[in-house]
């Protein structure tokens, strides 16, 4: 018998005094969500509304977990890749032009670079995002883009 109560993965952001400052207030910001409709990608805290993004399971292919080296710790990040002629997504990198997420992310499909999100001020649960996939869209892939060390 089906689960009628599916997993449901939603991580939130940590709430900090910045958040309040900003006026997104003190409440829950959601990060990242898989639901049955899709995936909810949140926008930064301090731009909340105008960053959020949703992807319906129609438009996604796989879910990809990259990571962007820099001078420090490198930045994690989740991402949706879309079918081809996807609608736009809002987000903080909406406006890169390919050539420059290629120097920011040269591993990284330009697509997949405007459909990601740094995990960053909230925790992913591996296990608890591969459940809700699994339950909402069997089969979905979820992949580790790694990059290559340079030679």
């Amino acid at each position: 018998m089906p689960d009628s109560n599916p997993p449901m993965y939603e991580a939130h952001f940590t709430r900090s005094l910045f958040q309040l400052l900003s006026g997104a207030g003190w409440k829950r910001l959601v990060a990242f969500r898989v639901d049955g409709e899709g995936v909810l990608l949140g926008g930064a805290p301090a731009r909340y509304e105008v960053q959020t993004a949703f992807v319906p399971w129609e438009d996604i292919t796989s879910v990809v977990l990259w990571q962007q080296r820099m001078a420090g710790p490198s930045m994690d990040y989740i991402g949706i890749q879309r079918r081809a002629g996807a609608p736009p997504l809002a987000g903080a990198n909406a406006k890169l032009r390919p050539d420059q997420t290629a120097k920011l992310a040269p591993h990284v499909e330009h697509e997949l670079f405007l459909a990601s999100r740094p995990i960053n001020r909230w925790r992913l649960d591996p296990q608890e995002l591969q459940a809700a996939i699994e339950a909402f869209a069997p089969g979905l892939p979820v992949l580790v883009n790694e990059q290559q060390d340079a030679q």
